[in-house]
């Protein structure tokens, strides 16, 4: 199956879909496609816009993974609107949603946060993601821990015992410590029981 790895990041979602696959990943961050690229080395990198990339390559593809850029569109706004902080929520999201949903025949998940704002499309909600497909993605149980909950809600740098279960959660180790990079990965069970949910037959489109 060839797949569409768009907003790679370092591929925590990548990270349990096997080597069967041919896989290209898009990533606008060389220092974190460096990353990705030695954990991946047989998959294809590109250096470059991935919401463009996706507009022009999108027809090559048999199953697409998006995960756009979240912080405009996250419950962090609320507070940052205390601070007297206040921004549009990047619309690339939802026309990325819109343009797959109309024109790409493949399978296709966009990935996001869960909004400070009702979503203009209906997602389906697993772990503290939203997801938008043209499949449904059963319900999967994903493992917490405190450790992990206090890492990914601190805003400072985590203790070292709180990142070391980070690492471990998502089976990545990084060779400097980056919470950012860390705390954004999809729990890779979950990414990978979607890729599995996107191969079964008769599928029900949610968004018709």
């Amino acid at each position: 199956m060839k797949i569409l790895n768009l907003y790679c990041g370092i591929g925590g979602n990548r990270r349990l879909w096997g080597d069967e696959h041919s896989i290209t990943a898009v990533e606008l961050n060389p220092k974190i496609a460096k990353i990705y690229q030695d954990f991946f080395p047989k998959d294809k990198m590109v250096v470059g816009d991935a919401h463009k990339y996706l507009l022009d390559h999108f027809e090559e593809f048999d199953f697409i993974w998006s995960s756009p850029p979240c912080p405009s569109h996250s419950v962090c706004n609320h507070f940052l609107k205390g601070q007297g902080i206040v921004r549009y929520p990047d619309m690339a999201l939802w026309q990325e949603i819109v343009y797959l949903k109309k024109w790409f025949k493949g399978k296709y998940c966009v990935e996001n946060v869960i909004s400070y704002y009702e979503p203009l499309i209906r997602p389906q909600l697993l772990d503290r993601h939203y997801f938008w497909a043209n499949f449904r993605i059963r319900p999967f149980k994903v493992e917490r821990n405190f450790n992990i909950a206090n890492a990914r809600a601190s805003t400072r740098r985590p203790s070292k015992d709180n990142y070391k279960a980070l690492e471990e959660y998502h089976g990545i180790k990084l060779r400097k410590r980056n919470l950012l990079l860390l705390r954004n990965c999809v729990y890779p069970p979950l990414a990978l029981h979607i890729l599995n949910e996107s191969k079964k037959e008769q599928q029900v489109s949610l968004f018709k």
